[in-house]
């Protein structure tokens, strides 16, 4: 199938763009973006302000990037740093120039306002909060409807729009984004690098790493040097499963930029590459470098789902309580909490935590694990609705043009119907062949009977040489279990027990099947006075 970028409109990262904001209307009530802005430039119609929906990003693909090839020598580190650390000064956010007048006084300079914060978060590629992403979002429409034909201010407009839609995991977001961002290229047609790399944001938020990589290297041949457009693309090839050249762009990245966000960067390729301490070394220096309450809650979050991916509980939870105090928005952090608290045994709280989570950022793979939370409990009429509320989220997404369907096969190849997971995730690992497609294709595979083909490619999940450096108990549970089915009994043991290892708590209903498994596989037997596993 052909990847045109302009029918797959991406992610987290966003363009650039140094501009001044302007004034807005009033928002909804629910905190999503006030309605679109009048005026609109000549010819664009109704439907579409952003213009037609054929053709390309502004340019041919220009391929792979290049460099030396080789990711950066990891600092090696015994133990994690402490993310609490005092910061003195103040960060300079993406370039955002702001001409400060003479005559401070006493107090010295004055507080940014909420949406010079937000352009600054924006046009920099870090997280923003949520109060202030809306009143950017009301200045940009404020400001189109004087100003029309800038497109610049509709680019910062389609990329704020993006980060909302991402934070509240609201799909509906993603077309008023993706307008805003066609406009931009139809005022300005040339040479709009902001609106290629919030279009590439675009398609990353909606999962399609194709028009990802499309559009991030359409902006990368207009400004190879502006360091923005690199995350955007090691997130889309990442997704596409091309790890050695998310290495080079890593690579030419930290010669462009060393600041919180690089840092955050880095630390998720380490992580990919199982160098856990070094990523959580990395996460360490990005949230104790930023002053920015919404920015270090986003770093310390991170530095909680790597504790909790090596099962340690006590720390995991102390980063997703204290990301939470800095971001009351934070809500991966409040599903985090969920998770870590459940596997505490402190189940009414875990379940609290997962409502508030899903409450304020329904995202499909939080209804997963709570229903998975309430069938360990034993209560399948509870796991039930929270699976029938993925169903519809999925539904939501795909109506947004959001690609769910790694969620879906994942739930249904453990709680639906196998052979539907098969063929939904070996059409995305044709589209996009990540490690975590091999992981929950396999798994599907290994579900409707076909064990063979499953043990491929739960090999490639969890084997360097493929990509699979990650460090997951998951995808150690399910090869292992691949592998007890094939009567590979030695290896099965040897997996199990490193999921176990890797993390004790990963799965409420998993863990048990593990241990069930190892305990009938029994010990190895003895040969010549040896164990053989």
């Amino acid at each position: 199938m052909e990847d045109k970028p302009d029918d797959k409109p991406g992610g987290e990262a966003v363009g650039t763009w140094n501009g001044t904001a302007g004034e807005g209307p009033g928002a909804r009530a629910d905190g999503t973006p006030g309605r679109e802005p009048d005026a609109r430039p000549p010819g664009a119609s109704d439907d579409e302000p952003g213009g037609e929906r054929e053709g390309g990003p502004g340019g041919e693909q220009e391929g792979r990037p290049t460099g030396d090839g080789a990711l950066p020598e990891p600092r090696r580190t015994g133990r994690l740093r402490v993310l609490h650390a005092s910061v003195a000064g103040c960060a300079v956010l993406g370039g955002l120039l702001v001409l400060l007048p003479l005559g401070w006084g006493d107090d010295g300079p004055p507080e940014p306002t909420p949406g010079a914060r937000a352009m600054a978060a924006v046009t920099s590629g870090v997280p923003a909060s949520m109060p202030d992403l809306q009143v950017l979002v009301e200045e940009r429409e404020r400001h189109l409807r004087k100003h029309p034909r800038d497109a610049r201010a509709w680019a910062v407009l389609g990329t704020a729009r993006v980060e909302q839609g991402r934070r509240l995991a609201d799909p509906s977001a993603y077309p008023r984004a993706e307008r805003a961002l066609r406009t931009s290229l139809k005022v300005r047609p040339e040479r709009n690098a902001a609106a290629l790399r919030g279009l590439a944001a675009l398609a990353n938020a909606r999962r399609d790493y194709p028009a990802a990589r499309t559009w991030g290297e359409a902006a990368r041949k207009l400004e190879p040097g502006q360091w923005t457009t690199y995350p955007l693309l090691i997130e889309a090839y990442g997704g596409l499963g091309d790890y050695e050249t998310v290495g080079r762009l890593l690579d030419r990245l930290i010669k462009l930029r060393k600041d919180p966000a690089v840092m955050a960067v880095t630390a998720a390729v380490y992580r990919d590459r199982g160098w856990r301490e070094d990523a959580a070394a990395q996460l360490a220096d990005a949230a104790a470098a930023t002053v920015d309450p919404a920015e270090r809650a986003a770093y310390v979050e991170r530095a909680g789902q790597l504790a909790w991916e090596r099962g340690d509980l006590t720390e995991a939870l102390h980063h997703f309580q204290e990301a939470v105090r800095l971001d009351p928005d934070q809500r991966a952090a409040q599903a985090g909490q969920g998770r870590v608290l459940a596997a505490m045994g402190r189940t009414t709280a875990a379940l609290s935590a997962y409502r508030v989570a899903l409450e304020k950022q329904p995202r499909p793979e939080y209804a997963l694990e709570l229903g998975e939370l309430y069938a360990s409990l034993g209560m399948p009429r509870a796991a039930g609705v929270q699976y029938d509320v993925l169903r519809e989220r999925v539904r939501r997404a795909a109506a947004g043009g959001v690609d769910e369907n790694l969620v879906l096969g994942r739930f249904e190849a453990d709680h639906g119907d196998p052979r539907a997971a098969v063929r939904r995730l070996r059409a995305e690992w044709e589209r996009q062949p990540s490690t975590a497609v091999a992981d929950a294709l396999g798994w599907a595979l290994h579900r409707a009977g076909e064990h063979e083909e499953a043990l491929g490619f739960a090999r490639r999940a969890t084997e360097g040489e493929h990509g699979g450096g990650v460090r997951s108990a998951l995808y150690a549970f399910h090869r292992g279990m691949i592998e007890r089915e094939l009567e590979e009994y030695g290896a099965a043991r040897r997996h199990l027990r490193e999921a176990l290892r890797i993390n004790p708590y990963f799965s409420p209903l998993k863990v048990r099947e593990a241990r069930a498994a190892l305990a009938r596989l029994g010990e190895p037997p003895v040969e010549a006075g040896a164990y053989v596993s």
